[in-house]
């Protein structure tokens, strides 16, 4: 294949598809949202857009923002590798604000997550003037407080600078690209499906299937006491003055409800005087029906040992008292029973063996073979790594890859261990990485065989990227695991549908772009629900 000649661009190291060019030559000239899916070359785009600003503005900066350190990083290292360029700054908050002043003369790249732009934005300690090009990556974070949507916004009041956002899956609802084209100042869309014609040459068939799992019936009554206790919370007379018309009692109505006591609470606050007693019991009410659907969730998609830990975790006082929330939950009859029954139960959800069968399978059949399982939870990646290990099978090589944060004796991954263990997994050291969603998104993983789904998962931009971790450089498949008669089933069918709905909003939005006729309204400020909140005593 043909590689990209360019002043800025070393020869040979990115290959020339006529697509990227394309959308690259409207990137240069107008503010562009691109929606390209995962592996088919955003960041090739994006060091073509670089190179000609480079070019044509040498003595300005450009400024590469990306939402995480790793990827950060990452992205420092392709501009180096693909790139002449002038001196690259990589900004991660590691620095203080007079450290970073001191780095910040143009021309240079600086490479940086979002928060230290916008927080050193505030203070004058950067200007965006001088910058030629930033780039977004990941654009579908730019609503809402995110700092993309600061630094957006920041930029439209001048100079306004030119913008390249970059992104694979910008969602289902309309209203959100809208608030990403207009916190981003766009004017142009560039939308690539696996389908068009100038992709075709470079996709990958990915073959998705779903795995159904039995379910025990002693784990099927489980979830039967515990949606009981869901039922209960729902027609508690404390919560009834509160429930609006057509309240059906699922995750989405009871934050919906969160949303509307938390407005009460900040109402009742502004008036002066104390919070009525009649709210802080809705609000007591209501976090303990997240409880009960959180435990409903765990044992119908993770299992029961997950559940356990989740109940054991609810004993625990929070800062240094245990709540009311805490105190109603556990003292549900029902999640009494579940707890009584939970102590001598020997049965489990069999999705950890059917996750290390399917690994299995995959690595003896091919030794070369690379294997993602994707999970929700860190309990159950820690489960998966263990069960793996404990099958004492030389084909398989697994790693837990995890974030950075720490919790209690749950430990994070470090930056430095994150990276070890991707380049193990690179050189085949590590086979099977067992990951939750740190992995989802932008790293530089190579391309897999099989990802795995350990349970279906509701929002369609996380869908597209965990597939997007198989079929890059050659064919690829995806497996759901969905255990039967559970809310699993309900995410499985609605996830094709979420996605077909996705599509076709983009092909109206092309349309729209190509018009000129996409409305530019006013960004609305993210509000924050009240899953975690707790009143006091």
């Amino acid at each position: 294949m043909p590689t990209v000649e360019h002043p800025r661009i070393r020869p040979g190291t990115l290959d020339d598809r006529l697509y990227q060019a394309h959308i690259a030559e409207t990137a240069v000239g107008h503010n562009t949202l691109v929606v390209l899916p995962t592996g088919l070359g955003k960041t090739a785009i994006a060091l073509r857009v670089a190179a000609e600003h480079l070019l044509r503005s040498p003595t300005k900066s450009i400024l590469f923002l990306a939402p995480t350190r790793p990827l950060v990083n990452q992205h420092a290292q392709s501009i180096r590798d693909a790139l002449f360029a002038p001196p690259i700054t990589v900004l991660t908050g590691t620095l203080s604000p007079e450290q970073r002043a001191t780095r910040l003369l143009a021309p240079q790249v600086i490479v940086a997550t979002p928060q230290v732009i916008a927080n050193d934005l505030a203070p004058g300690v950067l200007s965006l003037r001088d910058f030629s090009l930033i780039i977004f990556d990941e654009a579908h974070r730019a609503v809402g407080d995110y700092p993309y949507a600061v630094i957006g916004q920041a930029n439209q009041a001048g100079p306004r600078a030119r913008v390249l956002a970059m992104t694979a899956s910008p969602g289902s609802r309309r209203e959100r690209i809208r608030e990403v084209w207009a916190n981003l100042d766009i004017e142009r869309f560039e939308y690539r499906t696996t389908s068009d014609p100038d992709v075709q040459p470079y996709v990958h068939a990915i073959g998705v299937t779903t795995v159904e799992v039995k379910v025990p019936p002693e784990v099927k009554e489980l979830a039967v006491w515990l949606r009981s206790a869901v039922q209960r919370q729902a027609t508690a007379p404390e919560l009834q003055r509160f429930l609006p018309e057509g309240f059906s009692g699922s995750r989405r109505d009871f934050l919906a409800l969160g949303e509307n006591l938390r407005r009460q609470l900040d109402l009742a606050r502004r008036r002066g005087g104390d919070v009525p007693a009649v709210i802080w019991a809705a609000v007591t009410t209501q976090s303990t029906a997240m409880k009960a659907l959180h435990a409903l969730e765990l044992v119908e998609s993770q299992g029961a040992d997950q559940l356990r830990a989740f109940l054991e975790e609810q004993e625990k006082p929070r800062k240094g008292r245990v709540t009311p929330s805490q105190r109603r939950f556990l003292s549900d009859p029902d999640v009494h029973r579940v707890r009584s029954v939970l102590a001598t139960l020997t049965v489990d959800l069999p999705k950890v063996e059917k996750a290390v069968e399917l690994s299995r399978e995959e690595l003896r059949r091919n030794p070369a073979a690379r294997v993602i399982l994707f999970t929700q939870y860190r309990d159950t990646a820690e489960a998966v790594v263990r069960a793996l290990e404990a099958a004492h099978d030389p084909a398989i090589r697994p790693a837990r890859f995890v974030g950075q944060s720490s919790r209690g004796g749950d430990i994070g991954l470090t930056q430095k261990e994150q990276g070890a263990v991707l380049a193990r997994f690179r050189l085949g050291e590590v086979n099977c990485l067992v990951a939750t969603s740190v992995a989802e998104e932008g790293l530089d993983i190579p391309s897999t065989d099989l990802v795995i789904f350990y349970e279906p998962v509701p929002d369609v931009i996380r869908t597209i990227q965990r597939r997007g971790r198989t079929g890059r450089a050659r064919t690829g498949r995806a497996m759901v695991l969905v255990a039967e008669g559970t809310r699993d089933v309900g995410l499985a069918r609605s996830a094709g549908a979420r996605e077909r709905r996705m599509h076709a909003m983009l092909e109206e939005v092309e349309e729209e772009a190509r018009r000129g006729a996409l409305p530019r309204p006013t960004p609305v400020k993210k509000q924050t629900t009240l899953q975690e909140f707790e009143p006091s005593d």
